[in-house]
């Protein structure tokens, strides 16, 4: 997608903006069904800047795989998850979440520093040679389709058994909370 310069840049920094403060809303927000929706949000803004960037597979992959699927997935789960909402902005503060907190910034700050050293004019287009000796590119779409289904086909298909499973206990885990709660409130009527 060609756009001009400044209006591209306008673009980016817009997306970047919305990534960084959507990200924000799911890490701060106690409604875990507002993070929900707010982590699609933010999974579209990085689509769109891979379409900004002229990557338009991975833009789709990022729709089809992110938003269509994991996303969907996490909604399902929370929608299935009667969590009790809080009325407080930030709860207080334990070890742990301090410790956490320490160990993402820390890993922010090493992933900063690394990409701020990498030489990124280095990177090359894979290319091969055809039968003339000329370099040409090659279509990376057919590639990576190739790979999926031949080197990479265990890891693909094990990913779709962990997200079964993975929505496979949301709902277990949401039965015997209703279970649960079914049980106090016959106990209760008993009283």
């Amino acid at each position: 997608m060609r756009l001009p310069e400044s209006f591209s840049e306008v673009i980016f920094f817009s997306l970047e903006l919305n990534i960084i403060l959507g990200s924000l809303g799911v890490v701060l927000l106690t409604d875990i069904v507002y993070s929900a929706f707010l982590l699609g949000f933010v999974f579209t803004c990085i689509s769109l800047l891979y379409l900004l960037l002229d990557s338009d597979f991975v833009a789709a992959a990022q729709l089809l795989i992110y938003v269509g699927a994991i996303n969907v997935l996490i909604v399902f789960a929370v929608m299935l998850i009667n969590k009790k909402q809080s009325e407080n902005f930030f709860l207080l503060w334990t070890i742990g979440d301090g410790i956490t907190s320490a160990i993402c910034i820390s890993i922010f700050l090493l992933l900063n520093n690394v990409i701020s050293k990498t030489s990124w004019s280095k990177i090359y287009l894979v290319v091969e040679s055809n039968k003339n000796g000329k370099f040409i590119t090659t279509d990376n779409i057919r590639r990576i389709g190739s790979e999926l289904l031949t080197e990479f086909l265990i890891p693909f298909e094990l990913m779709s058994i962990i997200l079964l499973v993975a929505l496979i206990g949301a709902i277990v885990l949401a039965r015997g909370e209703q279970v649960i709660n079914q049980s106090e409130e016959l106990i209760q009527s008993k009283k």
